[in-house]
């Protein structure tokens, strides 16, 4: 007689294996969303309502449950973010944590397309472009073209990769691009059309990514190979999302492909905090998620935990105004408080001295300069109010700035120690040459044609000729140039 056992599943218990006690130290709505496990789920978390924290908890809720760290793929917009939810994840719990696969999505890509590339035709040994390497490279092509003349108005080599990009984030076509957000440029579509074609052409040959390029070509991978697709949706049973409202059409097609044989997906994000449209990110994502994962669930973060009531309630207000979005009210135990107020100045010069003279009355009511924060949306919109702190010799630190390999000069060094024969590549020679402003196109043309033919004579004498050593630098730009490049020292009479 064979007898039949029916499996229950049991409610999950609030104390896990590791000791940790869930339901102490998350507030309800958290609680639900760090402990559910399977299907879709979307976290709708306010401003300040604790989402990392229930993210980090969350983590460390299915390595409790018995689920295999490395089945975990957590995607942030940041890899620093991305570090600090594991850090904390493992301070919860052990090392195990350190075994999530987190990072950003082109850190992602550029990790799978390493090991995948193949069946794209692309050598695991591409070389990824930043967006001043793709500017510079499409400045050669620019030139090339005879775009770089007088005669005729184009645009700069910024604009053109704006709009290169911006074809790929927002998944339109190039004209239509023109006619929506350039029109000024719409005369121009036939020369700009034939100069992406060279570019995606120059960095096929060459072996180059830039960033775009990275999430478009997983893309194509997930989607044009299901054999691909099904084992990284397999080996990632349970993926993540941060800030989903600011994620563009591209990487919300890799979330769906990459939970092609599950639908495990939890995304994190507010409707009300997409910020980044100028960037091609889509609030829709968002809020077509339950279209997109029949069946989500749908949490809601309300208790904030940095503002306070005051403040909230002119949150609430702004919020119920938006023409869409997912109905939530903030609210916070920090009842008493400040309310804020909205100051119209009738400039920017007006601005400025407000601040300046509130921080002086604030300095002398007892607080200190080092409690004082303005925040501004740009950096190069503290201008005038670094002019105006310095004439009231108020001291001050500006947070932001560019990265180490971010100067040109940075970057020169390490194109130029790319052009040794340990590696040679066509590429560091044009954006290490392009650097120095005394070179026009022609002799970075052929730097860069150097770098390329160099390694066939390096890789060949270099083995058999040990006293054969390799050109230095200073070399390189002698044989670049025609006459030994000098700096340009002329000024105008009306520059001095």
């Amino acid at each position: 007689m064979t007898t039949t056992y029916i499996l229950k599943n049991p409610a999950l218990p609030a104390r896990s294996s590791s000791g940790l006690d869930y339901r102490k130290e998350l507030n309800d709505a958290q609680y639900q969303a760090a402990t559910a496990i399977e299907g879709p789920l979307l976290i709708i978390a306010g401003a300040g309502t604790g989402k990392t924290r229930t993210l980090v908890y969350r983590v460390a809720h299915l390595i409790d449950q018995g689920i295999d760290p490395r089945a975990i793929l957590l995607m942030t917009f940041t890899r620093r973010a991305a570090e600090e939810m594991l850090r904390r994840a493992s301070s919860l719990m052990d090392g195990r944590c350190s075994q999530v696969a987190g990072g950003t999505f082109h850190s992602f890509a550029n990790l799978v397309l390493r090991s995948y590339g193949r069946h794209l035709d692309l050598a695991p040994s591409f070389t990824i472009m930043d967006r001043s390497d793709s500017e510079d490279v499409i400045q050669l092509i620019r030139t090339d073209m005879g775009l770089n003349t007088k005669e005729k108005r184009f645009p700069r080599k910024q604009t053109v990769a704006e709009i290169f990009s911006m074809t790929h984030n927002k998944q339109t076509g190039l004209n239509e691009l023109l006619e929506l957000e350039y029109p000024h440029l719409v005369d121009a579509n036939f020369e700009l059309a034939e100069l992406f074609t060279r570019y995606t052409d120059y960095k096929r040959t060459k072996s180059l990514l830039d960033y775009d390029d990275l999430l478009v070509r997983l893309r194509d991978l997930l989607a044009n190979h299901a054999n691909v697709r099904e084992r990284l949706s397999d080996i990632y049973r349970f993926i993540m999302v941060d800030e989903y409202q600011d994620t563009n059409q591209l990487q919300s097609q890799i979330v769906r492909l990459l939970a092609a044989t599950h639908n495990n997906v939890a995304v994190v994000g507010d409707d009300a905090q997409s910020i980044y449209s100028f960037r091609g990110a889509n609030f829709r994502n968002i809020m077509d998620f339950p279209t997109h994962f029949p069946g989500t669930r749908i949490i809601k973060l309300e208790e904030n935990y940095r503002s306070t009531q005051p403040i909230l309630n002119v949150t609430n207000e702004i919020i119920q105004r938006a023409k869409e979005g997912y109905e939530k009210r903030l609210f916070t135990r920090k009842s008493v408080g400040t309310r804020p107020k909205l100051v119209q100045a009738g400039s920017e010069q007006m601005q400025s001295q407000f601040v300046c003279q509130k921080i002086l009355e604030l300095r002398e009511e007892g607080v200190p300069l080092w409690d004082i924060a303005v925040l501004f949306r740009s950096s190069f919109h503290s201008f005038d109010l670094e002019i105006e702190l310095a004439r009231h010799q108020i001291p001050f630190v500006k947070r932001g700035g560019f990265q180490f390999m971010e100067p040109r000069m940075s970057k020169t060094c390490s194109h130029i120690c790319a052009c040794l024969p340990i590696r040679w590549t066509r590429f560091p020679g044009i954006a290490s040459c392009a650097c120095l402003k005394a070179w026009g196109p022609a002799p970075v043309r052929r730097s860069s044609n150097i770098c390329s033919t160099a390694r066939t004579r390096s890789s060949a004498c270099a083995p058999t000729l040990p006293g054969i050593r390799s050109p230095t630098a200073c070399e390189l730009s002698r044989r670049c140039s025609k006459k030994p490049a000098k700096p340009n020292c002329r000024r105008s009479k009306r520059s001095i």
